[in-house]
C-alpha cells in the first residue's frame, strides 16, 4: 500500500516572541478580570466591617493590577480590534467613594 503525506498541511509555524508576550498579557488579563469579579462577588457578600475593609484593599489591588496590564497592552500596540475592546472595559473602581 502506497501513502503520500503532503508537506503543505504540516507548515512549521514558530511564535514569535511578540506573539508569547501578547498571548500571556492576554491570559493574565483574563485572570485579573476573573480575580476582580471574585473580589466584587465577596465584597457584595460580606457584612462584618473588617471583611468589607478587606475586600475594599482587594478591589483596590486588583484594579491596579488591571490598569497596569491594560497599559502594558497599549504599549505592545495589539491589534485594533483588541485595543476597541480594552478601552471598552471599565477601569473605574465603584468602591472607591467607600475608602475616600
Amino acid at each position: 500500500m502506497k501513502t503520500f503525506f503532503s508537506t503543505s498541511s504540516h507548515v512549521n509555524r514558530t511564535i514569535s516572541e511578540q506573539e508569547i508576550e501578547r498571548n500571556a498579557l492576554l491570559s493574565d488579563l483574563e485572570k485579573t478580570k476573573k480575580a476582580l469579579e471574585v473580589a466584587y462577588a465577596g465584597f457584595d457578600n460580606v457584612t462584618e466591617p473588617d471583611l468589607i475593609d478587606c475586600y475594599i484593599y482587594e478591589v483596590n489591588s486588583v484594579m491596579k493590577r488591571y490598569k497596569f496590564l491594560l497599559e502594558q497592552a497599549a504599549r505592545l500596540s495589539m491589534l485594533p480590534e483588541e485595543n476597541e475592546q480594552l478601552s471598552a472595559l471599565n477601569t473605574k473602581a465603584p468602591v472607591t467613594s467607600l475608602v475616600g
